[in-house]
């Protein structure tokens, strides 16, 4: 068929996990953008280590960068459910592609596109200026009053002294 392999994308992988225990070099691999590699997991015995995937350290990076490219901080002249239009289609084809397995990992997510609103706050109302916690707290009231805003808040739920995962 003339197909060769690729000599640094082709590896053999050793799978470390509960049943399989040794030591060897390369114990993850990434595929698709997730990470395949041993996790903890909940079974009917209890925690155990798995061989399972999961969002990948170079698709987080990428979609860190897309969210900084999106400029929340410049589009003062939008409101809140102008931007939430804008960017939750992407945030939801984001959460239904890598929150398939371990969707907890995606909270890195959550927390950084938050961090842009408030930054966002802090440009659009003059007494957010330079307070970034009460731009967070602002945005945690509007939360609170409107839970299904934007795609991200269902990864995360605030509280008041922090933001912590979602049941």
């Amino acid at each position: 068929m003339g197909l060769e392999l690729h000599p640094v994308k082709t590896k053999v992988v050793f799978c470390k996990d509960a049943n399989r225990r040794g030591d060897f070099g390369q114990t993850s691999f990434d595929f698709l953008g997730y990470t395949f590699r041993g996790r903890p997991a909940q079974g009917p015995r209890g925690y155990f280590t798995g061989f399972n995937p999961a969002i990948s350290g170079k698709a987080k990076k990428a979609k860190g960068q897309q969210i900084r490219d999106w400029h929340l901080n410049r589009r003062s002249s939008a409101d809140l459910s102008g931007l939430a239009e804008e960017i939750n289609p992407q945030v939801r084809g984001w959460v239904n592609y890598y929150g398939a397995f371990y969707r907890s990992e995606l909270r890195f997510l959550a927390w950084r596109i938050n961090e842009h609103l408030a930054r966002w706050a802090m440009q659009k109302f003059k007494r957010f200026r330079g307070k970034y916690a009460k731009a967070m707290d602002w945005l945690q009231k509007v939360y609170q009053h409107q839970p299904e805003l934007f795609a991200h808040w269902r990864l995360i739920a605030f509280t008041a002294s922090r933001t912590v995962r979602a049941g």
